[in-house]
């Protein structure tokens, strides 16, 4: 089974009848596919609601990340997040929890062509609201209570020996990705310091699909924090590789403030991880959208 299959299906119909039954007020659910993730299928409800109901058993945790930690983060934050207002449980249709949330108006980055214009437009407000992001204090009983980084994103020498297996088959596929640029960066950024300051709230998984967007190309909000955690930010960063060109990163480290060399490097690694995790998933899903991110990552991340 690859690792990105679900372990669970829920048809249109199967999900609209949930939401009635557990939320009476929302009845005659009206749905839209909205898209299915590696964790979540979500749907648009009577217009207004987004509703996401996992895929896997692993997907419960970040649901539940979500609803308890993001209204403790939005007031803090420039561009608009979600925000859980209903609440589903499990039952004799469904065996997860499912949550609801206001719809905000937009598409995905991953749905649009980008030109490098527009990619580098974007770079100071995305480093601004990192900024914000990861300034949010963070007090010693926060700290206690986690979530803290339990996958290893950061470890860079875990990460490594899936990043060349997975490279592998890239390049079976496509003789045209540069592996031999990657493994060279690979070898260089591996040995980069982990962060060893105080940890700070990160997104988790940030990439052009979890990128709000408007019809000027201008990113209005962040989505899909499951993966939300206290932990090193170069896990964010890596935006400034997956999705900005080389000509856009100083404006976006310029909004963003003092990053070390390390964390930059770390970055950068994260974004050969997306780039062929992304490229595969994408080509097995038939997602042609997601196929192109990851290439731009593994283009943007071997460039500059």
């Amino acid at each position: 089974m690859a690792v990105w299959q679900a372990d669970i299906a829920l048809t249109q119909e199967e999900a609209a009848r949930l939401v009635e039954r557990q939320f009476p007020d929302l009845a005659p659910a009206s749905l839209e596919p909205l898209g299915a993730g590696w964790d979540n299928a979500a749907y648009v409800v009577n217009r207004r609601w987004v509703f996401r109901f996992p895929r896997r058993r692993v997907a419960i945790s970040l649901l539940e990340n979500e609803g308890r930690i993001l209204p403790r983060l939005a007031h803090h934050l420039p561009l608009r997040i979600p925000e859980p207002v209903w609440h589903g449980h499990p039952d004799e249709g469904f065996p997860y929890p499912f949550a609801g949330y206001a719809l905000l108006e937009g598409v995905t980055a991953c749905a649009l062509e980008w030109t490098p214009e527009e990619r580098q437009r974007n770079a100071a407000p995305l480093g601004k609201f990192l900024a914000a992001l990861h300034g949010i204090p963070v007090d010693d009983e926060t700290l206690t209570q986690g979530p803290g980084d339990e996958l290893a994103r950061a470890d860079l020498r875990k990460r490594a020996p899936m990043i060349l297996e997975r490279l592998a088959k890239v390049e079976a596929e496509h003789p045209d990705v540069d592996g031999a640029a990657i493994r060279s960066w690979l070898s260089r950024l591996i040995d980069a310091p982990p962060w060893m300051r105080r940890p700070c709230w990160v997104h988790g998984d940030l990439y052009a699909r979890h990128l709000l967007v408007d019809e000027h190309h201008t990113v209005t909000g962040i989505l899909d924090w499951g993966d939300v955690h206290l932990g090193d930010p170069a896990i964010d960063l890596t935006l400034a590789f997956t999705f900005l060109p080389p000509e856009a990163r100083q404006a976006f480290r310029n909004a963003y403030g003092a990053i070390d060399a390390a964390t930059w490097d770390r970055a950068r690694f994260r974004a050969f991880h997306y780039g062929v995790a992304l490229l595969l998933y994408g080509e097995s899903e038939g997602d042609k959208a997601i196929a192109r991110v990851g290439r731009d990552a593994l283009r943007f991340g071997a460039a500059g």
